[in-house]
């Protein structure tokens, strides 16, 4: 789809409402469809497709394996495959609608990935806050059995901390969705600088995948956590850009 103009399908928690069902107050948001009405979340997938989506979103923004397992009571495993089953819905979706048009597009379907604070089901997902709030003891866990700390008497920033826990904890959902077979990774509104850092960074792990990034701003086209600009982080991307040019 390079240089083509490509639609968006809408908000999925807001066309399932519409539909009748409540999501509001549930701490898996739309995720729990997955689980308990999987064909919900494939009818609204084919009404985007009706109204001309090029690109499907999946029921997956307020999921994740650590999720599953704590409001469903599921084993590890489960929880995976019902992570998975959201691009599999995604899929079905697509076909069905291919069987039914003759229209010779192939709709792309994305793997929806929220912020950790969807997952904290506190609001913090706006705010970037949680950030401010992470467990040194848990980050410091997570650098040594990656094997960033190879000496006790080495000392690493908290920022670095809190980069590799953002990685620990988005990792299992973006490998689900990539072994599930989507087209892309959507991570969407996050509102942390260093969150999207990690998320970038995590990308990396996972060379043949495309992906899209988006901020939560507030005022100004600032990152909600109130850390930097959008317009900063373009001005860092374009000079970045410009370095590798210029080494080329």
């Amino acid at each position: 789809m390079d240089g083509q103009v490509v639609i968006l399908d809408g908000g999925l928690a807001t066309e399932l409402e519409a539909a009748g069902i409540k999501i509001q107050g549930d701490p898996l948001w739309s995720a729990r469809l997955l689980h308990t009405n999987p064909q919900a979340i494939k009818d609204a997938h084919q009404r985007f497709l009706s109204s001309g989506a090029d690109v499907l979103t999946t029921a997956t923004y307020q999921a994740s394996v650590d999720g599953f397992m704590k409001h469903l009571g599921m084993t590890s495993e489960e929880a995976i495959q019902l992570m998975m089953s959201g691009v599999q819905i995604a899929r079905d979706a697509v076909q069905d609608f291919k069987t039914r048009t003759s229209d010779n597009k192939v709709p792309l379907v994305a793997g929806s990935v929220g912020p950790y604070g969807a997952f904290l089901y506190d609001g913090s997902e706006y705010t970037g806050t949680y950030e401010e709030t992470m467990s040194g003891e848990v980050m410091l866990l997570i650098c040594l059995h990656a094997g960033l700390i190879v000496k006790p008497k080495i000392s690493f920033s908290m920022s670095l901390f809190r980069l590799q826990e953002f990685k620990a904890w988005h990792r299992p959902q973006v490998q689900c969705l990539v072994s599930a077979g989507a087209d892309l990774i959507a991570m969407e509104t996050i509102p942390s600088l260093k969150e999207a850092e990690a998320l970038v960074e995590l990308l990396r792990e996972f060379p043949n995948t495309k992906a899209w990034l988006s901020f939560s701003c507030k005022v100004i086209y600032t990152v909600n956590d109130g850390e930097v600009s959008l317009f900063q982080i373009l001005m860092f991307n374009a000079q970045e850009a410009f370095l590798k040019a210029s080494r080329a």
